[in-house]
């Protein structure tokens, strides 16, 4: 059965949702509902996550995927699926193809991190290295469905795939009745327009918050002009929402239930995901992290209880050393600094005294001595310290200038 076929899809229902629901039975978890002590302390009202990120593959795509593929004709079964993805939607696809036994080909970008690559194989899927950019790979799939007739499965640009995802909707009202308020990334929309389509269409007191990435941020320009609009080169490390242009049938639906669209800057998406691991023992990629994110940049502004759906858990290691450090950096638990000392025995030992009366861990100690603009006896020391806050590290840069050293920009 394909939903949607008996009317527009702007116009699916609630009874597709629940429909899917009953597919999904057996097949997606019903995943868990976690209370956070910090960040109710911070809006004043109880905040739980929504923990998709402990979904099977580790996200919510595997909802929307397993709709779409288990909805095909039997010959379009017999003919396969092809995808193209960096990571999430791959390896969702990747299982419920082999959970329905259909061969499942899923073209990745040359740079895909090697562990999502790895698990999209050994959910059974034949994985094809195409393009350095997702454009290009999407490209190469669809280029593969016209010539060997394989049924394209968009990541979210299709009915089938929002009611899937709009089954976290209904676990969300089941598990938190008194909701007033959910907050939910969005790249191309599948998922906010189905936890939207579903939430409102019982509850339409409850308020829908969509987040994006400040440097990925397709749907405020888009919801201003009323149609998708492109755009161009997005960035951000949030690569499970990083989409230049809204999906034509979800920009319908988040038009018609989600109240509002914000945005986020990298540097709150890193805290964020500082926050999940250390508070909330949770590791969730940078896109999951993308509510927690908006909660901390304006907590006063959500209404409780609210939900933050941590729509993935998906993070390459590589990546999330980096974002740890960024996070860390921008929670003033690193300190850099430069500074000129005599280049005689001794002073370096006497530098890192002062450091250690103010209780900063040293990480890294370089030393610069070929600067033009030092004097003879003069060497740059540059310092890498673990500090404890932003106050922690105004009390070592003053303990520094007190003891006679000048600090550098």
């Amino acid at each position: 059965m394909t939903f949607g076929t008996s009317h527009p899809p702007h116009r699916l229902m609630l009874d597709d949702v629940r429909g899917a629901r009953k597919m999904l039975a057996g097949v997606a978890r019903m995943t868990a509902m976690e209370g956070s002590r910090h960040l109710s302390s911070l809006v004043g009202a109880p905040v739980l996550l929504k923990c998709e990120n402990l979904q099977r593959t580790g996200s919510f795509k595997l909802r929307g995927a397993y709709v779409r593929i288990a909805g095909l004709r039997p010959e379009e079964k017999a003919a396969g699926v092809v995808a193209a993805s960096a990571g999430n939607h791959a390896q969702g696809v990747a299982l419920a193809s082999q959970l329905l036994g259909v061969h499942a080909t899923v073209f990745m970008p040359v740079g895909a991190p090697l562990p999502k690559v790895a698990a999209t194989r050994e959910y059974g899927a034949e994985v094809r290295l195409h393009g350095h950019v997702v454009d290009e790979t999407l490209a190469a799939a669809q280029e593969y469905a016209r010539e060997t007739g394989a049924v394209f499965i968009h990541p979210f640009d299709h009915p089938d795939v929002i009611v899937g995802q709009g089954t976290v909707g209904l676990e969300i009202l089941e598990q938190c009745p008194e909701v007033r308020t959910i907050v939910v990334g969005i790249g191309g929309g599948g998922l906010a327009a189905g936890i939207g389509l579903a939430v409102k269409s019982v509850r339409p007191d409850v308020r829908i918050v969509g987040v994006q990435a400040e440097g990925a941020a397709a749907y405020p320009p888009s919801l201003a002009a009323g149609h998708p609009v492109v755009v161009d080169s997005p960035a951000t490390m949030a690569d499970g929402i990083k989409v230049g242009r809204p999906g034509d049938v979800p920009f319908g639906l988040v038009q018609e239930y989600v109240d509002e669209v914000r945005t986020v800057s990298e540097d709150a998406l890193s805290s964020a995901l500082l926050l999940c691991l250390e508070r909330a023992k949770l590791v969730v990629e940078p896109a999951g992290a993308s509510p927690v994110a908006a909660l901390l940049s304006d907590p006063a502004s959500f209404r409780g209880p609210v939900v933050a759906v941590l729509s993935g858990g998906n993070v390459d290691p590589l990546l999330l050393q980096r974002i740890l450090r960024h996070g860390m950096a921008a929670a003033g638990r690193y300190l850099s600094l430069r500074l000129r000392v005599a280049d005689r025995p001794g002073a370096l030992a006497t530098l890192l005294a002062v450091l250690t009366v103010v209780d900063a861990n040293v990480l890294d100690v370089s030393h610069v001595r070929t600067d033009p603009r030092l004097g003879l006896t003069e060497v740059e020391v540059e310092l890498h310290l673990e500090t404890k806050g932003p106050e922690h590290c105004r009390e070592v840069e003053s303990a520094l200038r007190e003891a006679g050293y000048t600090v550098l920009a």
